[in-house]
């Protein structure tokens, strides 16, 4: 897998479909998980990269649980990824979960704020 299929690749271990943020499909239906995506050089230190869990409804204990997973998934010193150009390094960054607001009140949004090294 290159970089790009690894990096989905974990978004979409947490048994939600994950999405290209730019590239949400208009046919795709709550819960599903939106993620930022970009490459710096070998060696070229952290990236600051947002994901967003998405879900219809009035309650935020489906994707609290999400979050936990995901937050377990990365632990204390990060997760390491193998694709076929290295690896990538992803690590939780401060605050590593915040509610987020939508102008639709039947949307719940958690933002999850992580770092990503290539090497």
């Amino acid at each position: 897998m290159d970089n790009e299929q690894a990096y989905k690749a974990f978004w979409a271990s947490f048994g939600l479909n994950a999405f290209d943020e730019n590239t949400v499909p208009e046919s795709a239906s709550l819960p599903y998980i939106t993620y930022e995506y970009a490459e710096n050089g070998f060696d070229d230190g952290e990236i600051a990269l947002t994901a967003n869990l998405w879900d219809g409804g009035k309650s935020w204990g489906y994707l609290t649980k999400i979050v936990d997973n995901i937050k377990h998934a990365i632990g204390y010193e990060g997760v390491t990824i193998k694709t076929d150009e290295g690896y990538i390094w992803i690590k939780r960054r401060s605050p590593f979960a915040q509610r987020a607001a939508d102008p639709n009140d039947n949307i719940r949004r958690i933002m999850i704020n992580i770092s990503v090294e290539f090497f």
